[in-house]
């Protein structure tokens, strides 16, 4: 079976071992150039966090970026997808759930190159997270907006409906290919939604989060493969799994 589309996230899934991911660039540079793969990105970075982490792991250029967990989508030359940020701006008031979230706290803003239009970031401890997050929610609700945590620690309030999983649906659909030929990757809870796509084969890494490995297992499925190994290695053993 061929393989249309390969979708990563990048910290701790396809960089996290140097020596395996020199190995997967070479099987996913083939797949490119035989098969006619694209390649696609999705992280929680942002673009200028992204060309840091490119350098120094001397990642494969892709056929499509998409940062600040869904916000953001770039073509291969790195142009933003206007059509992407006019569909998800609609409904989104990023100063007035700027100002709900600031009576937080708790919540520690992140940097200032993490804070985007379509996202405002903080961090929020673990031990918080189930006393915090439902309240967040609760007063987000009339405000189009939707909260992610993940990896214990980063918090990222969205557009309502916007994720990662959302915005490979929308290259899917751009590039007419279905997402039975699509396989996703990752390790942490803003991740999710890209297992949740319908039909898409998954690979979960061995050094997966709790949140993610608590909803594999509240929501199995023979599209998922949870792998041995870690990061790039935990992928090359998914992609021998599904036949790749």
């Amino acid at each position: 079976m061929s393989l249309a589309i390969f979708v990563t996230d990048l910290d701790n899934t396809l960089v996290g071992d140097k020596e395996a991911l020199r190995e997967l660039n070479h099987q996913l540079s083939d797949y490119r150039q035989n098969q006619g793969t694209k390649i696609v990105y999705a992280t929680g970075r942002s673009l200028t966090l992204y060309h840091q982490l490119a350098i120094a792991e001397n990642l494969l250029p892709p056929d499509a970026l998409i940062t600040a967990v869904g916000t953001e989508i770039y073509d291969h030359i790195l142009n933003p997808d206007h059509d992407w940020a006019t569909l998800i701006s609609q409904g989104w008031n990023r100063d007035l759930v700027c100002e709900i979230a600031s009576q937080f706290e708790d919540l520690i803003p992140q940097p200032e190159s993490e804070q985007r239009p379509f996202k405002i970031s903080y961090f929020l401890s673990q031990e918080l997270a189930d006393e915090i997050i439902p309240l967040l929610k609760t007063v987000l609700i009339s405000q189009n907006a939707t909260v992610i945590y993940s990896g214990g620690k980063d918090l990222d309030i969205l557009p309502k409906d916007v994720d990662k999983g959302k915005a490979v649906s929308f290259l899917s659909k751009k590039w007419q290919i279905e997402p039975s030929q699509t396989l996703v990757c990752g390790d942490s809870g803003n991740d999710i939604s890209l297992f949740a796509i319908n039909q898409v084969k998954g690979i979960i890494v061995g050094n997966a989060h709790l949140e993610l490995r608590d909803w594999h297992y509240q929501n199995p499925s023979s599209d998922r493969y949870f792998a041995k190994s870690n990061y790039a290695q935990g992928i090359m053993e998914g992609l021998k799994h599904f036949n790749w």
